[in-house]
């Protein structure tokens, strides 16, 4: 009986390692937040997760890291865009400062973003007087959540921009195309996938930050209180199995919420696919 063979060596060692390894880092440590949430039983649990106070945190971290990330990659591609088509003065230094937020410590960007939009602050003290008020509401979360989310956008981007022919947008200008149906029917199908990737990294950045988020949201129960802080409150409290259970919750809500934007990237990247093999066709 023959047996099929990897062409690469040592295939079941390395996996095998990968599975180890996965296991201790990621899921026994996930499983115990689970098992240690079982021990109250669906009747603790569910008092727990429909009190007025959690159900207010959880939409509001799910709900500023959605939005936050949905105009990051707006903006995020908007500006890869520039970076890849463009030469301009100060190219390099706005390039380094696109990876600001990974070097810097989360705690730090929270209180110059503060420090920015408070009352008093440079550009706080000039939007107040209009009933543009930032820091200190959730207006403000989102704030930090952009600035923080923003270069995973900008990073999964550039490369397929880069490796984007120019000439398609050429060809299709001189074939007529305006330049909505260029971004339209060129563009978008390729880099959709690249774009739904940036939102699902910055979306699932956005969920869990907490750094940040502390200085400028003010963290008002049931205003601008996330679901972090939350759990961080229950562990000072030593309630461990109520902090288990919040973060339980996020876990189950952050993973679906992930696994539709990962089917949707899957049916993005067969949708290019196919786009691709139309383009062969037609050439």
């Amino acid at each position: 009986m023959l047996t099929s063979r990897s062409a690469l060596p040592g295939f079941h060692l390395a996996l095998g390692y990968t599975l180890i390894y996965l296991s201790l880092i990621v899921l026994i440590p996930l499983a115990g937040v689970f098992f240690k949430t079982a021990e109250l039983g669906l009747q603790n649990i569910y008092a727990i997760l429909s009190s007025q106070r959690v159900i207010s945190a959880m939409t509001l971290s799910f709900g500023t890291a959605l939005i936050a990330a949905a105009l990051n990659t707006v903006f995020g591609t908007l500006i890869a865009w520039v970076f890849v088509r463009y030469t301009f003065p100060g190219k390099r230094v706005f390039d380094a400062m696109i990876d600001l937020p990974f070097a810097l410590p989360t705690a730090v960007a929270g209180i110059a973003l503060t420090a920015l939009y408070a009352g008093n602050g440079w550009v706080g003290q000039w939007l107040e007087p209009l009933g543009l008020k930032i820091a200190f509401t959730p207006a403000g979360i989102v704030f930090a959540l952009l600035f923080i989310g923003l270069p995973f956008v900008v990073r999964t981007v550039e490369p397929v921009l880069r490796d984007l022919e120019k000439e398609l947008e050429e060809a299709a200008a001189s074939l007529g195309a305006s330049r909505w149906q260029t971004i339209r029917l060129v563009l978008l199908p390729s880099l959709l996938p690249s774009m739904l990737t940036g939102f699902a990294l910055a979306f699932a950045r956005g969920i869990g930050e907490y750094g940040s988020v502390i200085f400028i949201a003010g963290n008002l129960p049931y205003v601008s209180e996330v679901a972090p802080l939350l759990i961080v409150i229950r562990l000072e409290e030593f309630d461990y199995s109520g902090a288990t259970t919040v973060a339980a919750a996020m876990l189950v809500v952050a993973f679906f919420m992930l696994f539709v934007i990962n089917g949707l990237q899957a049916w993005s990247n067969r949708h290019k696919v196919r786009h691709q093999i139309g383009s062969g066709v037609a050439k």
